[in-house]
């Protein structure tokens, strides 16, 4: 997300979210410092946590990507969502990089919108 983020300059409605795969540990102040060593852009990148559960149905009945158990394992996966809450494309962090595939993708939404 850190090489995706300097890419949305000209998508100024896209935002980065992250979620936390571990809210025992990842308190407001501990995903600000992680915000802080990846340069998250306020207004544009956020970290949430939440509690276990809710994050456990978002990560598996929303995006369908795995567990919220605090296991420190998370998917590799980035996932796009549009306004309306589709999931409009998964991309594998684990491959070869994402990014342009994900880029397209943002410009197809932005010209729906129009």
């Amino acid at each position: 997300m850190a090489r995706v983020q300097p890419l949305l300059a000209e998508f100024p409605n896209v935002r980065l979210v992250s979620f936390s795969v571990d809210p025992k540990r990842d308190t407001p102040e501990a995903l600000a410092s992680y915000a802080q060593r990846y340069h998250a852009q306020p207004g544009l990148w956020y970290f949430l946590t939440g509690d276990q559960r809710v994050l456990d149905a978002l990560d598996r009945r929303s995006f369908m990507l795995g567990n919220v158990d605090g296991s420190l394992e998370h998917s590799t996966r980035f996932v796009l969502v549009d306004r309306q809450g589709k999931i409009r494309g998964y991309y594998g962090a684990a491959e070869a990089d994402p990014t342009p595939s994900l880029i397209v993708d943002i410009r197809r939404l932005e010209r729906e919108r129009s």
